[in-house]
C-alpha cells in the first residue's frame, strides 16, 4: 500500500485531460495505444483527432483504402503500425461483428497487440487485473525498488510483470496501471526527475541511495546501420515527375517515394552524378542533373538514413511521369514529404 495508494492519488489528481480518456471505449484506447508505441503524447494527439475525425468508428477504418490510413499517419514512423492498425480493424469489422475482443488473451490475438497494449486495454476498458509494463513502469519500478536487472535481458519482463502484479490493488487495475504509465511520463522522468516533489521519495530505493540517474539498468546497445540514398527527382518537359510504391520488406513498406539510387558509402557530387547518369531505371537521359539539397540524416530505430535529393531533368516526356499536385496526394515517408512541401509549390 505504500506504493500503490499514494501512486493512484497522486494520478488521480495530476492525470493529464486526454481524449481517450473521456470514456473506455476501447476503439479509442487501442487507437491511442497503438498511436503512442514509440510516439511521445504530444506528437500522436493531433493524428489521433485526425484519425477520430476521419474513422469516427473501427468500421470506417476498416472501409478506408489503406492509402488514406498511411496519408494520414504520416510523420508518426513505424508505418507498420498503420498496416497492422488497418488489418485488425477489418478483422473486428467483419470478423467480429465491430466487436472489440473483452479480454487480454483474445485482445493478444490482434495483429499489432502485443503484451503490453492488450493489458491496457484489458485492465482500461474491462477492469480485468493485468499489470501493463512499459518503458515507463520498467523505470518506475526500478527506481522505487531498486532494482538492478537490465530490462533489456531476457528475463526482465516476467520480472517487472510479477512485481507490478503484485502492487496491483484489487478492483484498481485502470486506475494502478494508468497511474505507472502516467507517472513515469510526468514525475519519474528519464533525466533529472524532481525526486524533491516526488510523493514516492520517502520510500524510493533510488532516491534514498543515490541510484536515480543509473536506474534502470539497460546494457544491451542497439545496432544502427548506416545507409545512402540519392533520390532522383524527376522533373521532364511538363514538368511532370516519378513516383514509385515501395513493395518489399523492409522500411516504408506501401509508401512512396522518388526513384531512388542507394550506394554503399557518401560518394562525392561527381560520383554520384555519374551514377545517375546512367541510372538502370531511366528509360530517358538526363539533360541537368542537380543537387538540390545537403545531406539530411534522417534517423530510424535501427538505420541512420543520409539522404540527398537531385532533380533530373529532361526535354522530353518521360514515360509514367505524374502531375505533380496528383504526387502529393500519396503517403510519403516524412523526410520526402518534407522535402516535397519545401520545394515543390
Amino acid at each position: 500500500m505504500k506504493f500503490s495508494k499514494p501512486l493512484i492519488q497522486w494520478y488521480l489528481q495530476n492525470k493529464r485531460d486526454l481524449p481517450w480518456r473521456k470514456n473506455t471505449n476501447p476503439y479509442s484506447v487501442w487507437l491511442s495505444e497503438i498511436m503512442l508505441q514509440q510516439t511521445r503524447v504530444a506528437q500522436g494527439m493531433p493524428y489521433f483527432f485526425k484519425f477520430i475525425e476521419a474513422f469516427p468508428t473501427v468500421k470506417h477504418l476498416a472501409n478506408a483504402p489503406e492509402e488514406q490510413v498511411l496519408k494520414l499517419w504520416q510523420g508518426l514512423g513505424y508505418y507498420s503500425r498503420a498496416r497492422n492498425l488497418h488489418a485488425t480493424a477489418k478483422h473486428i469489422a467483419y470478423n467480429l461483428n465491430g466487436i472489440f475482443p473483452d479480454n487480454y488473451n483474445d485482445l493478444l490475438k490482434l495483429k499489432g497487440v502485443g503484451n503490453y497494449t492488450a493489458a491496457a486495454i484489458a485492465s482500461i476498458c474491462y477492469g480485468e487485473e493485468i499489470p501493463v509494463v512499459d518503458g515507463n513502469v520498467y523505470r518506475v519500478l526500478s527506481r522505487y525498488f531498486g532494482i538492478e536487472t537490465d530490462i533489456s535481458s531476457s528475463g526482465a519482463k516476467a520480472e517487472f510483470t510479477a512485481l507490478a502484479a503484485a502492487h496491483l490493488p484489487k478492483g484498481k487495475a485502470s486506475e494502478f496501471n494508468q497511474a505507472m504509465m502516467e507517472f513515469g511520463a510526468l514525475q519519474c522522468v528519464p533525466k533529472n526527475p524532481n525526486c524533491y516533489t516526488c510523493v514516492l521519495s520517502a520510500h524510493c530505493v533510488a532516491y534514498n541511495t543515490g541510484k536515480v540517474q543509473q536506474l534502470p539498468v539497460k546494457l544491451k546497445k542497439t545496432k544502427v546501420t548506416n545507409r545512402y540514398f540519392n533520390y532522383l527527382v524527376v522533373n521532364d518537359a511538363e514538368g511532370k515527375s516519378v513516383v514509385n510504391k515501395r513493395s518489399g520488406k523492409g522500411i516504408w513498406h506501401n509508401l512512396y517515394e522518388f526513384p531512388l539510387l542507394e550506394t554503399e558509402t557518401l560518394v562525392s557530387s561527381n560520383a554520384a552524378k555519374e551514377l545517375i547518369d546512367n541510372f538502370e531505371g531511366f528509360n530517358f537521359t538526363p539533360t541537368t542533373t542537380t543537387l538540390l539539397t545537403n545531406t539530411i540524416v534522417h534517423k530510424l530505430s535501427h538505420q541512420h538514413l543520409h539522404i540527398r535529393f537531385w532533380e533530373v531533368a529532361t526535354n522530353t516526356l518521360v514515360a509514367g511521369a505524374t502531375d505533380r499536385d496528383f504526387i502529393k496526394q500519396y503517403p510519403f515517408p516524412i523526410v520526402i514529404h518534407n522535402f516535397i512541401e519545401k520545394h515543390w509549390d
